[in-house]
């Protein structure tokens, strides 16, 4: 992932799509985190130690309905098993030469999103860079923190009288990781991301959102294997 600029700087430039994805969706949690009766500092704690935009959602509706701290955690936990799979797939993609000296670090970053752009970059033939990595991790996180800090400050009643755009805003998160997705996805993969796909709807319907995620996950790994 080299170019002419410092890796730190093309990753921060490349993470500018997500940044402008992440701020309102960000946003949009910080008002949602004070309204169910956060305060700012509690809202924005939660994108700090958290980060992740629908396990945050999730927390702050078990939290504030009661639910106990080791169940909201553990749902959370399960929630997110997905991102164990994100760094070795990761570096699989970007080779044995690769270094992962700083992984420990930079892997803090790997959202769906990051993810996403990062394999994207490796399948259009830049070489994996650590500093890459940190840029593309930075500039997302600073605005995912940013948007739930002007959030909080807004207030609980910041979107009440924007319906629609509230609306919206629930879905720019999903819309940003599918063209992410499509950018990379070749006619191999079609068969194994429309079997999770569909196993992640029919469980998601049938069980719950969480199982959705988890055997979706497990169906599409399984379905690449049988690909190979």
């Amino acid at each position: 992932m080299t170019r002419t600029r410092p890796p730190l700087l093309d990753g921060l430039m490349a993470s500018l799509p997500i940044a402008m994805g992440y701020f309102p969706i960000a946003f949009s949690f910080g008002v949602a985190a004070t309204q169910a009766g956060f305060t700012g500092l509690e809202a924005f704690a939660l994108s700090l130690l958290i980060y992740a935009g629908a396990s945050q959602f999730l927390a702050v509706a078990l939290l504030s309905s009661g639910a106990p701290v080791l169940v909201s955690a553990f749902t959370l936990i399960a929630m997110n098993l997905r991102h164990v799979l994100y760094g070795p797939a990761l570096m699989r993609a970007a080779g044995t030469g690769a270094g992962k000296r700083h992984a420990w670090a930079w892997a803090w970053g790997l959202t769906d999103e990051v993810f996403g752009q990062a394999l994207g970059a490796l399948a259009r033939g830049q070489r994996f860079s650590e500093g890459y990595m940190f840029g593309l991790g930075i500039g997302a996180y600073a605005s995912w923190l940013a948007g739930t800090a002007v959030g909080a400050v807004a207030g609980g009643g910041a979107l009440e009288g924007w319906p629609a755009l509230s609306a919206g805003l629930g879905f720019m998160l999903p819309a940003l990781f599918l063209a992410l997705l499509l950018s990379i996805l070749s006619r191999r993969q079609v068969p194994v991301v429309a079997v999770a796909g569909l196993v992640t709807v029919a469980a998601t319907l049938a069980i719950s959102a969480t199982s959705g995620i988890l055997l979706g996950m497990l169906a599409g790994a399984l379905a690449g294997l049988v690909r190979r």
